[in-house]
C-alpha cells in the first residue's frame, strides 16, 4: 500500500508531505503512526535543521481528521470517547503535542486547513499560505472540540475574543484576514507558493541552527513569565548555543568578510 505521508530530504532540508489528497490530506490512523516516526527521525538527525509541513495535491494542506474513519471505528465499538490530546493513541506524542521540538518547522498551506489540519499549521513556526487558504476548525459544530491544542493555540495566537469566535461557530478564516491578525506570516498566488516558501527556507538556513533554535525556545518559554523572569531563566538551547563553535564563527566571519560556516555544534 502507499505511504501516507512523503518525507524527502535534501542538504538540511526536510520536507513532510501528507499524502491522502483523494480525502484532501484527511489523517486517519495510519497517518499519525507514519508521522510520529517521522518526527521521531526528524529530531534526532543532526544533518536536518528546518523542516516543512505541507500536503499534496493543492486542493487542501489537510481537512484534519478522517471523519469517515471514525465514525467506522465507532460502529464497531472502537473508538474510546477523546478530548484533549492524542495519549494512548496511535502516534503519540504528535505534533502538536512534541514541546520539545526546537528544530524550525513551516506550515506551506494552500486549500483547505481545517480541524486537525490547522492545529499542525499551528504547531508549526511559521506558516506561509497561498491565497486560496482557508483555514478553520469546525469541531463545535460536529460535536466536537479541537483537542489537539487549537482551543489553545488559536487563543495564544489571536485576540481572545477573535479566538473564540473562530472556535465557537467554526466560521473559517482566509489566507488574507489570517495574515491581517498575525496568524500567517506570507500571503502569495499559490503560482508563487513553493518560491515564496524556499525564500523563507533559505533564509532560516542562513542562520546558525543552533541561535534559531535557541530563540525558538527562548521564545515559546518565557511567553507567559514577568520579563524579569524571563531574563533570569536558564534555556537549555540557549546554553549550548552561548558554548558553541558556531556562537564563535558568526562574528569571525564576519570580521573576515565570508559567508559563516555552520557546524550546529
Amino acid at each position: 500500500m502507499p505511504t501516507t505521508v512523503e518525507y524527502h530530504k535534501e542538504g538540511h532540508l526536510a520536507t513532510i508531505r501528507l499524502n491522502r489528497p483523494e480525502v484532501l490530506n484527511a489523517m486517519n490512523l495510519r497517518m499519525h503512526e507514519e508521522l510520529a516516526e517521522i518526527w521521531d527521525d526528524f529530531a534526532q538527525d543532526d544533518d536536518i535543521w528546518v523542516g516543512v509541513l505541507t500536503g499534496t495535491g493543492g486542493r487542501a494542506f489537510s481537512v484534519g481528521q478522517d471523519l469517515r474513519e471514525l465514525a467506522q471505528r465507532e460502529a464497531a465499538g472502537l473508538a474510546a470517547p477523546a478530548t484533549f490530546g492524542s495519549r494512548g493513541r496511535p502516534g503519540w506524542p504528535r505534533l502538536t503535542e512534541r514541546f520539545g521540538l526546537t528544530k524550525p518547522l513551516v506550515a506551506q498551506v494552500s486549500g483547505y486547513a481545517l480541524g486537525g489540519g490547522f492545529e499542525l499549521a499551528l504547531a508549526c513556526d511559521l506558516i506561509i499560505a497561498a491565497e486560496d487558504a482557508r483555514f478553520g476548525l469546525p469541531e463545535a459544530r460536529l460535536g466536537l472540540i479541537a483537542g489537539a491544542g487549537g482551543v489553545f493555540r488559536l487563543s495564544r495566537q489571536l485576540p481572545v475574543r477573535t479566538a473564540l469566535g473562530h472556535l465557537m461557530t467554526g466560521r473559517q478564516l482566509s489566507a488574507r484576514r489570517a495574515y491581517e491578525l498575525g496568524l500567517v506570516n506570507d500571503v502569495v498566488p499559490a503560482a508563487d507558493l513553493d518560491d515564496c516558501v524556499h525564500g523563507w527556507v533559505t533564509d532560516l538556513l542562513a542562520c546558525a541552527p543552533l541561535a534559531v533554535r535557541a530563540v525558538k525556545q527562548a521564545v515559546l518559554t518565557s511567553l507567559d513569565l514577568p520579563l524579569e523572569q524571563a531574563f533570569a531563566t536558564r534555556y537549555p538551547c540557549e546554553e549550548i548555543r552561548m558554548h558553541s563553535a558556531d556562537a564563535k564563527e558568526g562574528p569571525r566571519a564576519f570580521a573576515e568578510k565570508r559567508p559563516p560556516r555552520w557546524q550546529a555544534r
